[in-house]
């Protein structure tokens, strides 16, 4: 008797589930399931998963085609289990081809070809219907975006678009969607639209899809005039839209629980922040070679604004910038001081000069310091005037940390609006505003390009 095995969440089962068990099970004669429990699904970082165990476990049975079912509840089990039931083939879908080739050294390996685009129309348990998103954009974040939006339940990625028809056609394949030539035609077969195109772009393609009544997740800068975020949060608010700017440190945990900590008044009255990131760039990059939109500044200015932001608000007094150029006149370093009333920041932003990126956040009676990647907060430290005093805090992040915003992004179409303050629409807008200095300070010319 040949044995198969196969694992899955199976959350929201629908008809892409149903049918590779199907297939799994005409490998061999005898089908063992593992359907993994709630609590390993988070540690491996698959959010919002709907179903109960118990339902997902009777939603495989009824399909008949699991001999047995088994539970998965954590890491390195699968060898074990292979081991345990003699198993001569371990099947998964081929969205995580080469994920498991390891096992080849205990049995035969099949990765079984997905149903491309298949999902539920009715979530069982919510009536609601899962969110079908198109990508705008084929480049290095798109990329880093595929993985994680699979790890997040209810949500689906349908196709992509790109202007440039072999660009989209070679992302497709790669991911296994629907590549689109016609704009106008993406946007009719998707919910909702990831936006992942340069910065140059970003306004010009929130706006089309906003008229054509989708929800969208923009890459951060959203715009880099403060007219153009008011205006595009204003039609999304009039139009009862989801309006989402893409910086995932605002999205995860560590985050959220360093700015509860600063503001719980524990290092007392925050008096100073001091943000700074940088990373050293090949100077034939987009980031460094293009003089209207690239620099340091653009490129990594939101990430370092932001604690400051959401700490001290929107109502600075001045802001100065001082910068270090190459002979294209673009930014490999810039420093930039905020003042409040009473208050200071400053952020340092390179990708041409190294610097020691950390976080800090001064007060009255100690600070709070997060190392690098501050920006993927993991850990961090509070201390006080007694240096054995210290106080040490951790959070895990996982992978590359967009599912945290892609989680937040669904919760919000579906109406759950317990991550709203997370990054609002008077975030963004401060954002595009001391972008706009920025730029007009460099006298960079501004041009809309996009949709």
């Amino acid at each position: 008797m040949k044995k198969v095995i196969t694992y899955g969440t199976f959350d929201l089962f629908h008809e892409g589930h149903y049918r590779l068990l199907q297939r799994a099970k005409n490998l061999g004669d005898y089908l063992i399931v593992g359907v993994t429990t709630e609590s390993y699904d988070e540690a491996r970082g698959k959010l919002n998963v709907v179903d109960s165990l118990v339902t997902r476990i009777e939603n495989v049975r009824k399909t008949g085609f699991a001999d047995e079912i088994i539970i998965e509840e954590a890491p390195g089990q699968k060898v074990s289990d292979v081991k345990k039931h003699q198993v001569d083939i371990f099947t998964v879908g081929s969205d995580w081809a080469g994920t498991f080739d390891y096992m080849s050294d205990y049995c035969e390996v099949i990765y079984l070809e997905r149903t491309k685009n298949i999902s539920s129309t009715i979530l069982r348990e919510q009536n609601r219907q899962i969110q079908k998103v198109g990508i705008i954009g084929t480049g290095r974040i798109a990329n880093r975006f595929m993985p994680e939006v699979k790890l997040v339940s209810g949500i689906s990625v349908h196709g992509v678009y790109n202007p440039n028809k072999e660009s989209a056609i070679k992302f497709a394949n790669k991911w296994e969607i629907d590549p689109y030539e016609d704009v106008n035609e993406f946007f009719n077969a998707v919910d909702a639209v990831y936006i992942a195109t340069p910065h140059a772009t970003h306004y010009g393609y929130v706006k089309k899809a906003l008229q054509k009544g989708k929800h969208v997740l923009c890459e951060k800068p959203m715009a880099l005039k403060r007219e153009q975020v008011e205006e595009l949060y204003q039609y999304a608010n009039e139009n009862d839209l989801i309006l989402f700017e893409g910086i995932k440190t605002a999205y995860c945990p560590g985050f959220d629980k360093l700015l509860s900590i600063a503001c719980s008044g524990t290092i007392g009255r925050i008096s100073y922040i001091d943000a700074c990131f940088t990373k050293l760039e090949s100077p034939s990059t987009r980031e460094l070679t293009d003089e209207i939109y690239g620099g340091s500044f653009i490129e990594l200015g939101s990430y370092c604004l932001l604690p400051i932001i959401k700490l001290f608000g929107d109502q600075y007094e001045d802001i100065q910038f001082d910068s270090i150029r190459e002979s294209n006149n673009l930014d490999i370093f810039t420093k930039a001081s905020l003042k409040y009333a009473n208050r200071i920041a400053t952020v340092t932003c390179g990708l041409g000069v190294k610097s020691e990126g950390r976080l800090l956040i001064g007060g009255t009676k100690g600070y709070i310091v997060a190392e690098a990647p501050w920006w993927k907060t993991s850990y961090f430290e509070v201390h006080y005037e007694d240096p054995s005093e210290v106080e040490k805090y951790s959070e895990r992040f996982l992978g590359d940390g967009l599912r945290y915003e892609i989680r937040d992004f669904l919760n919000m179409i579906n109406g759950c609006n317990k991550s709203k303050f997370k990054l609002t629409r008077s975030d963004s807008i401060v954002l595009a505003d001391i972008m706009e200095q920025f730029m007009i300070a460099e006298k960079r010319k501004y041009e809309d390009m996009g949709a």
